[in-house]
């Protein structure tokens, strides 16, 4: 064998011992990095449009297998830092936990997956109760007010559409696929008129149901307004519900106070409003009275748990404002007072949130 022969034998074999010792580290860097779990919590509900988000959920795992507990967000996303000593594979109980849905404790495998939760409302024992024929009237609006001087708000228009898709499928190159490239995701789209002479304003489009951190807005040909407009979605988790909602203007006397109709699915109110929105009030009619609730920057009214979430582009949305029932029957005794006593006064305050919300 010549000297050059075993210069190359002698590189070759140090190159292979090399880039073994490389793959060594960076396999043992890859055991050892801490593994964050991530997911989103909706309502369970057989009907996909109801899967509203849920905030606030206490999320933990058994035994400190996770760095402390976390609570989702607004829209029910949560990370999850799992001890380091956890490694891929290994079982894991994890505990959601609100005190107003059930107690959940989900059994599971720590994976490379999106964890995709849902919970069931605790059930009020008074939803049942006999109820008064009490009649609502034109239902439930969203009133607020924008500084504009050149147009008239004259209705609003609203869609939903869904987006049926199977999460933690990969996507194998197959178009079209999450962000990253890793899962299978679904696209999809809805359009709106304003009719001739008349253009949208403030159009806005979010997902409001269904494990919402795992969607994105595709394509904005809303957000500038006009006669047309149209949005397209992504999705790379379950399936998902958009809701795509504008005002409609006709060039005459300015106004300064809007009115929008809200989206209801069973007893959840989703709504959206413009960045600039101010005043938001609810209105609600009974037997010829209009009642109107302040809703105020704290989200608080007696007889519904609110929630919020301001988009990338500064509108606000409202999604599944869920009503209590049968615990405060204030509204009802104001409108009552004349014609029922207590007692009919809180089959009054049941029967009025079923009639407006369904």
């Amino acid at each position: 064998m010549t000297r050059l022969q075993k210069i190359e034998l002698w590189t070759a074999s140090l190159l292979t011992i090399i880039l073994t010792a490389s793959v060594l580290l960076i396999v043992r860097w890859r055991t050892r990095q801490q593994i964050v779990l991530q997911g989103a919590i909706t309502v369970q509900d057989a009907d996909t449009r109801k899967e509203r988000p849920v905030a606030e959920v206490e999320v933990s795992a058994e035994d400190g297998r996770a760095s402390g507990s976390t609570q989702s967000d607004s829209t029910g996303f949560f990370t999850l830092k799992l001890d380091p000593s956890v490694r891929r594979g290994h079982p894991i109980l994890l505990h959601f936990r609100h005190d107003r849905y059930r107690q959940l404790d989900l059994k599971e495998y720590v994976g490379d997956k999106l964890y995709i939760v849902h919970m069931v409302p605790l059930v009020d024992p008074e939803a049942s109760a006999p109820r008064s024929e009490t009649k609502v009237g034109s239902g439930l609006r969203v009133r607020y007010s924008i500084n504009t001087m050149s147009e008239v708000n004259v209705g609003s228009a609203v869609k939903t559409f869904q987006i049926e898709n199977n999460g933690n499928t990969p996507c194998k190159g197959q178009h079209p696929c999450s962000p990253d490239g890793k899962w299978k995701a679904s696209l999809g789209s809805a359009s709106l008129d304003a009719g001739t002479g008349n253009e949208f304003r403030d159009a806005r489009a979010s997902c409001i149901a269904g494990p919402c951190p795992f969607t994105r807005i595709e394509s904005d040909q809303f957000s500038q307004g006009g006669q047309l407009i149209k949005v397209s979605a992504r999705d790379w988790s379950d399936t998902a519900t958009f809701l795509l909602e504008a005002e409609v203007f006709h060039p005459m006397v300015s106004q300064i106070v809007h009115e929008s109709y809200p989206v209801i699915f069973g007893d959840g109110l989703n709504f959206t409003l413009p960045a600039a929105a101010e005043g938001v009030s609810i209105e609600a009619e009974l037997d010829g009275q209009t009642i109107i609730f302040p809703l105020g920057p704290a989200l608080l009214l007696s007889w519904a748990n609110c929630n919020a979430r301001v988009n990338p582009d500064q509108t606000r949305v409202y999604p599944g404002g869920r009503v209590k029932r049968g615990e405060d029957c204030w509204l009802v005794t104001v409108l009552c007072r004349s014609a029922l006593n207590s007692a009919d006064c809180r089959h009054c305050c049941q029967r009025l949130y079923s009639c407006c919300f369904r």
